[in-house]
């Protein structure tokens, strides 16, 4: 455990959803449309869509890995060539501190944490698996949130702030949705890191059709969250002779190298570009477990564009970025690059915790802050997402 003089605000912390998270209000009528559990050769399957749903090998989660015992494979450090399965170890049964809130606020302080954000750990994986199915996205994430309100708070104890997700597949919903979300004091919501999926033709969610929406974020001074999860990119790795569909810890050598970083990219030019910024300057964006590796390469694209054509852009795009988006880096990262490049203040502690892919304890993410002052690595494993939880209206 790193020895830190102060308690930690960790951006990425994790549930294990509950296996009726989103059957618990959903509309009975919708339910085979949505989510369902079916046994299918002894073994508890779920259901979506009608279909048994891969994204996540074992969606009951019990049992479960150990919290970040795939913390080497992940840093590349696997000099014994095991693959992922073999990496995990043995899985061990589901603990109650995954799934109780009460007992979870006692683990934190046991680990020095203070705060945390809160994310899905199935739920990232949804959307794309009914993204056919306008209504049914909809409906399973309002039954979905509605179960996290319940389950975990929105703001429990000012300690454990769990983010609804917003889908504006439908826009007009998705506001009612982020509406109710702000009247049940979420301080950040989640979205998807990618385009806003419509089978008559795709659209950035920073087209200006979508600009009633971001109004809302903009005047209620949310924190809007772009967490890693299924983006849709597996159909590109078809194209490539690869499978479409994602599955967790399921990945071949091109995936790898090309397929883990290309949402954030795009997703990040593509805000700029359709200058987002522009028209709502209150905007804070957190780009959570996605790593780090595309921001140098954003960076010099931008700069390149903006040189070429500045008249294409409101103001230096590399600024728009410096001022609206904090990152999470993965710790296998080079965070004093990171620094270099955006600030100390732009960053953010995530632990992804409990998952097997993150950090066994949270506070080691300080010991990859080398070359950072005191005062910056408070930054990074407090203050700056103390910021984001405080609501800044315009």
């Amino acid at each position: 455990m790193a020895e830190l003089p102060f308690l930690l605000f960790d951006a990425d912390n994790h549930y294990y959803e509950a296996e009726d998270a989103f059957t618990r209000h959903i509309d009975p009528k919708m339910k085979k449309r949505c989510m369902d559990w079916a046994t299918l050769n002894g073994r508890k399957e779920l259901l979506v869509a009608g279909k048994v749903n891969r994204f996540i090998p074992n969606p009951t989660f019990d049992p479960v890995a150990r919290p970040g015992c795939l913390d080497d494979y992940y840093k590349g450090i696997n000099p014994e060539g095991k693959g992922i399965r073999e990496a995990f170890g043995e899985l061990v049964p589901i603990d109650p501190v995954y799934r109780d809130r009460d007992l979870r606020l006692e683990k934190m302080t046991e680990q020095r944490i203070e705060k945390a954000i809160y994310f899905p750990t199935l739920g990232v994986g949804m959307e794309e698996a009914l993204k056919d199915d306008v209504e049914a996205v909809h409906c399973a994430f309002e039954a979905f949130n509605r179960w996290l309100l319940e389950d975990w708070g929105f703001a429990y104890q000012e300690r454990i702030f769990a983010a609804p997700y917003i889908t504006i597949m439908d826009r007009d919903r998705g506001i009612k949705e982020l509406l109710w979300a702000l009247d049940n004091d979420a301080r950040f919501i989640v979205m998807r890191p990618s385009y806003v999926y419509n089978k008559g033709g795709s659209r950035s969610p920073a087209d200006p059709y979508y600009d009633p929406f971001w109004q809302i974020v903009n005047d209620s001074g949310i924190t809007v969250v772009y967490h890693g999860g299924d983006s849709g990119y597996g159909h590109y790795m078809a194209d490539w002779g690869e499978g479409g569909t994602i599955q967790s810890f399921h990945s071949s050598p091109l995936t790898s190298i090309a397929g883990g970083h290309k949402a954030p990219f795009d997703l990040m030019a593509a805000l700029i570009s359709h200058r987002l910024f522009e028209r709502f300057t209150n905007l804070r964006l957190a780009s959570i477990e996605m790593g780090a590796f595309w921001v140098p390469w954003l960076l010099q694209s931008m700069e390149r564009a903006y040189g070429q054509e500045p008249g294409k852009f409101f103001e230096d795009p590399i600024e728009t970025f410096k001022r609206h988006v904090w990152i999470s880096p993965f710790h296998e990262d080079s965070v004093l690059k990171l620094k270099e490049l955006l600030g100390a203040d732009r960053l953010l502690l995530g632990s992804d915790w409990p998952h097997a892919e993150g950090l066994a304890d949270p506070t080691d993410f300080a010991l990859d802050l080398d070359g950072f002052t005191d005062e910056e690595v408070k930054m990074v494993m407090r203050d700056n997402c103390d910021g984001l939880s405080v609501r800044r209206p315009a």
